[in-house]
């Protein structure tokens, strides 16, 4: 008998696509309230899943998806910090 793992789905909060868990970057609210990137997808806190893409960054900045998804409100320097990290991580 084989068995079949099933594989983790998550939801892009910038373009609602449905990917693995593993196609997805997960940004990371902390227990104390500061938002980062997660690229292990291991760190403790409430995460919110995007592509790996700017547009999508883009779309949910706008749509306030982060906002909802973490449940708190994000001033603008974190999304600075947030696209700066994307630029990084694209660029590998």
């Amino acid at each position: 008998m084989s068995t079949t793992r099933k594989v983790p789905m998550r939801q892009c909060v910038g373009c609602g696509e449905m990917k693995s868990k593993k196609e997805m970057l997960r940004v990371l609210k902390t227990t104390e309230n500061e938002i980062l990137l997660d690229a292990t997808g291991r760190k403790n806190g409430r995460g919110a899943y995007l592509c790996f893409s700017r547009d999508c960054l883009r779309r949910a900045i706008r749509g306030k998806g982060l906002e909802r998804s973490l449940k708190m409100s994000i001033p603008e320097e974190v999304y600075d910090r947030l696209e700066k990290e994307m630029d990084v991580l694209e660029a590998k």
